[in-house]
């Protein structure tokens, strides 16, 4: 009797070392797009993040499709691949009026492409095309073509080339996040788009009003797809053209938390931001 008794412990005994066994590697297993150490509202407002970071010119001549650009890059190689974000610049403008994002970016760990356009009179359709193809130079002939995952893509554009980043998500589905800032466009809706998107209109904006123009676009964007519309108090068109803490944290945690699947940056997507930084904000939390 003993002897059975004892045979069924080890056998229950055996059957559980199995289960946890193999339960295991699941529980283990993290993230393995994770880049960085946990986010802290001051680490994602910082001028800087924590990878040191290099860059390289793209000269229009090299390159079709787009009008070259600067690419920005973590010099870090020891945690394999990094997400990547293409940035179109708006009507008139030239990638030096975006390129504070590129080594802000670029320290959270990012690779950034800031591009020109072909023209700088290319409409919103033209920008999002041009996007895309920075993409697929940035990912398969650039120097740093190793350093980046393609599959793990976002686009960021300002005026009309925020109405290009909508226009890209809705030509390209496979894009993992899209930021629309103060955008610009002829189309007012986007029900096509499923690729999460996170608008920035400006309270004062006399180029792109935000009742013409932002709060449309997000309004327009599907049910389905996770989307966040900031309105930035007090602000103007320009606010993107210059360093500006309430952008880049937005942008931070939504490319992180949607190019990089990392839900250590949830909290601050979920609850919406607030604050005097904001005139209106919606969201679709959760997400």
């Amino acid at each position: 009797m003993q002897h059975r008794i004892t045979a069924a412990r080890l056998a229950a005994l055996t059957a559980a070392v199995l289960l946890v066994g193999a339960a295991a590697p699941a529980q283990a297993a993290a993230n393995p797009y994770e880049r960085g150490p946990a986010p802290t509202e001051a680490s994602i407002e910082a001028a800087r993040g924590p990878f040191a970071t290099a860059q390289t010119s793209v000269s229009r001549w090299l390159v079709s499709g787009f009008g070259g650009g600067t690419i920005y890059y973590p010099t870090d190689r020891s945690q394999g691949t990094f997400g990547a974000v293409a940035i179109s610049p708006g009507y008139t403008a030239r990638q030096s009026s975006i390129a504070w994002l590129g080594t802000r970016l670029a320290s959270q760990g990012f690779v950034v492409f800031t591009i020109d356009t072909i023209t700088t009179s290319d409409q919103p359709s033209s920008r999002g095309d041009q996007l895309l193809a920075a993409l697929r130079y940035l990912t398969t002939s650039s120097s740093v073509a190793d350093r980046v995952d393609p599959a793990r893509l976002a686009v960021i554009g300002h005026s009309m080339g925020g109405g290009g980043t909508l226009e890209a998500a809705k030509d390209d589905p496979s894009l993992r996040a899209a930021v629309a800032l103060t955008p610009w466009n002829l189309d007012k809706t986007w029900p096509e788009v499923r690729t999460p998107t996170l608008v920035v209109g400006a309270q004062n904006d006399s180029v792109a009003s935000v009742t013409t123009h932002a709060e449309p676009f997000y309004q327009s964007l599907p049910a389905s797809t996770p989307r966040t519309y900031l309105e930035l108090r007090g602000a103007s068109h320009f606010a993107p053209n210059t360093s500006n803490t309430p952008i880049a944290r937005n942008t931070i945690a939504w490319l992180k938390r949607f190019v990089d699947d990392d839900t250590r940056y949830s909290p601050f997507l979920c609850p919406a931001p607030s604050g005097v930084a904001y005139s209106e904000v919606r969201s679709s939390c959760p997400f």
